[in-house]
């Protein structure tokens, strides 16, 4: 004879001060728990990778000085690579913009192209000169 054989073909008990619980509620109470929301988006953020600045010499800040002049005389379109800062954290990314010279703002020390963006003259690591139709450079 085993220990439960008085109770085993026994009724389930239903209180009847309580109704059961619908299965979809039962559910719910063993869903996962996000003990830790936002955690494998800060450890995303970290493991992120951003470059370094790269600081120009004297030389090729002049080459690029004269490549500026240049574009900003002919009206020639260009392609700049320049720095972009990371909002959040140190470093950042080279991007490319590819446009034509509207003005340099000396005051902001920046290259506003014809589609209005503004490039800081002190981010900008190269500049290629587009060429025209039948000519190099």
């Amino acid at each position: 004879m085993g220990a439960y054989d008085d109770i085993i073909n026994l009724p389930h008990p239903t209180s009847a001060r309580h109704p059961r619980m619908p299965l979809a509620d039962r559910a719910a109470i063993f869903s996962p728990f996000a003990a830790l929301v936002g955690h494998g988006a800060a450890i995303e953020e970290t493991v992120r990778l951003t470059d370094r600045k790269i600081e120009l010499t004297e030389d090729e800040k002049a080459l690029l000085d004269e490549k500026l002049r240049l574009l900003l005389e002919t009206g020639r379109e260009g392609a700049f690579t320049y720095f972009l800062p990371d909002e959040r954290k140190d470093g950042g990314a080279y991007v490319t913009a590819v446009g034509t010279v509207k003005r340099i703002d000396q005051l902001a020390r920046q290259v506003i192209l014809t589609d209005r963006t503004a490039i800081p003259i002190e981010d900008i690591l190269e500049i290629e000169i587009q060429a025209l139709p039948g000519q190099g450079l």
